[in-house]
């Protein structure tokens, strides 16, 4: 039989639903089912806790995504108004603190193909 937390969880609820079903007034194992019951709950209680904290986390990651979607727009205008200040500009140190290139230090994006010798 298959192992993993997946599998354990089926197997347990397989295993009560036919106890139920088969043989609810019986004991197995030293036990009765709702003693069997009473031990696996902790189990299922576990994975249940697990499955809600997932979906928690799947939650708290989208929050965190629109927020930065937000911010980053609003980072935006706030670099488009230091290039537009006349007292900043694309070349001012604020700019450069910003983490962008200032415009003195930008490659004009020139270039000259070199001539091969011989021609």
């Amino acid at each position: 039989m298959p192992s993993g937390p997946k599998s354990t969880e089926d197997r347990i609820a397989r295993i009560l639903n036919a106890w139920q079903e088969l043989a609810s007034g019986k004991s197995f194992g030293g036990m009765t089912r709702a003693q069997f019951e009473a031990i696996t709950a902790p189990s299922l209680a576990a994975r249940q806790r697990i499955d809600d904290l997932e979906d928690q986390l799947k939650q708290a990651k989208a929050d965190r995504d629109r927020a930065d979607a937000e911010a980053n727009a609003k980072a935006q205008l706030v670099v488009a108004g230091v290039v537009g200040d006349p007292t900043e500009g694309p070349d001012s140190a604020l700019y450069e603190a910003f983490g962008y290139t200032p415009k003195r230090e930008r490659k004009s994006g020139l270039t000259r193909k070199r001539k091969k010798s011989g021609e």
